[in-house]
């Protein structure tokens, strides 16, 4: 079953910040997509069996820290 999870991460602030974050959360097992809204400073996660510890530990691996 496929699910969503919201990360807020108010530290990115440029293409370069979303490139990091996403290529590092693509990586997690069982990541299907990961958008970026550069506005809202969210980064929401699409795909099944997520791990949300994991995938805060990527962005933490990219830089940067979820509030």
């Amino acid at each position: 079953m496929s699910e969503t999870l919201t990360f807020s991460v108010p530290a990115m602030t440029c293409g370069h910040c979303e490139a990091s974050v996403k290529k590092e959360v693509g990586g997690v097992a069982g990541v299907a997509g990961v958008d970026v809204d550069l506005d809202t400073k969210d980064v929401v996660v699409a795909g099944t069996g997520l791990d949300r510890a994991a995938i805060v530990a990527a962005i933490d691996e990219a830089g940067f820290d979820v509030t």
